[in-house]
């Protein structure tokens, strides 16, 4: 590695230490349900964002909840202290696309259709708003 490299890549190291968050790998579902689930949250307060993901009847939104306590619980781990009532919010959440397992069905005539199962990630960001 490069010294630019190994100097941009330390610099991220450091920001990444200030920033409290959470990922979920390899979730078993397709990228654009979850993303629906996290436009829900994003950029609510974690407490109304857990009371929503908790009473929504999308089967992504488990994942996501579990997720999101997470984060909280790091953050916590952090500072050395709990969250307070309407002090953590949800800064970033994105959903990134992971390994798509590839399937065959049988088909009329012996050929073969393709079945694509998805798999995607999670990460989501809390902070205090300044």
């Amino acid at each position: 590695m490069g010294a630019r490299k190994r100097i941009a890549a330390q610099a991220r190291k450091e920001a990444r230490k200030t920033q409290n968050s959470a990922m979920l790998r390899n979730v078993p579902s397709s990228p654009r349900k979850m993303r629906y689930v996290a436009d829900l949250v994003r950029g609510m307060e974690v407490n109304r964002a857990l009371a929503t993901l908790h009473f929504s009847k999308k089967a992504a939104s488990v994942d996501l909840e579990k997720l999101l306590r997470s984060a909280i619980a790091n953050w916590e781990v952090k500072n050395d202290r709990k969250a307070d009532e309407g002090e953590l919010f949800v800064t970033k959440i994105f959903v990134d696309e992971g390994a798509t397992l590839k399937r065959m069905r049988p088909a009329p005539q012996g050929r073969g259709y393709r079945i694509r199962k998805r798999s995607n990630h999670v990460t989501v960001f809390v902070d205090t708003k300044n």
